[in-house]
């Protein structure tokens, strides 16, 4: 099962494949989780993932694994790039989203005896899914 932001649902995960997929926030047992990027940054490899009613920040830190649909065009070179689309994006001197999220891998921390843990502040697994067509912004 993959819950979904409403941002990316009109995507026919479920056609042809086992897939099910539902629209809406995750919680905590929801295995993978299925989210629009807002931007993705080439200098680090970086997503860019933005809190709201087509995304919500649930689906990118609950899941163990984590599915991210970014369109080719939304790829931009630096993190100034990124903002300056943001702002863009709210109207020049509109409200920006309440969250912005820089995801740069899946999390990990290696505090506790220098022992690497994946996961210890969202999913285990990151997957990006680029596509050549534009998907709706978060």
């Amino acid at each position: 099962v993959l819950k979904v932001a409403p941002a990316v649902a009109d995507i026919p995960w479920s056609e042809g494949t086992a897939l099910s997929a539902v629209a809406g926030v995750a919680g905590g047992g929801d295995p993978v989780g299925v989210t629009g990027a807002f931007a993705g940054v080439a200098e680090t490899g970086t997503l860019v993932l933005l809190s709201g009613p087509n995304s919500p920040t649930t689906l990118n830190f609950l899941p163990d694994t984590q599915i991210v649909v970014l369109a080719a065009a939304r790829i931009v070179g630096t993190y100034e790039e990124t903002w300056r689309s943001l702002r863009a994006a709210a109207g020049g001197d509109g409200p920006l989203p309440r969250t912005v999220n820089w995801i740069t891998g899946p999390s990990r921390t290696a505090d506790i005896e220098q022992t690497l843990l994946m996961g210890a502040h969202g999913p285990q697994r990151l997957h990006i899914v680029i596509v050549d067509e534009e998907t709706p912004a978060p």
